[in-house]
């Protein structure tokens, strides 16, 4: 019985860690000129601010291994004018 009890108990914790390191956000990353991307497939870019100069965007994307990771880089805003 306390093998079985045991056995539970440490099943039970391990699903728990998984669940914990499944849903913890990724780190945000800054770009930096000549920073190796691995990147597979792009699931979001934030669209950049209304503004008149450099503002920061993120780019969501999944590694070849399927791991999500937040990439910042700067664009020129949308706000400038001819």
């Amino acid at each position: 019985m306390k093998k079985f009890l045991f056995l539970v108990l440490s099943v039970t914790a391990s699903l728990s860690t998984y669940t914990q390191e499944a849903n913890a956000t990724p780190v945000v990353d800054t770009y930096k000129y000549g920073m190796h991307l691995d990147v597979a497939h792009v699931v979001e870019i934030s669209p950049p601010a209304d503004v008149c100069g450099p503002t920061p965007v993120r780019m969501t994307y999944n590694d070849s291994y399927g791991k999500k990771h937040i990439l910042e880089y700067r664009v020129i805003g949308t706000g400038c004018t001819n």
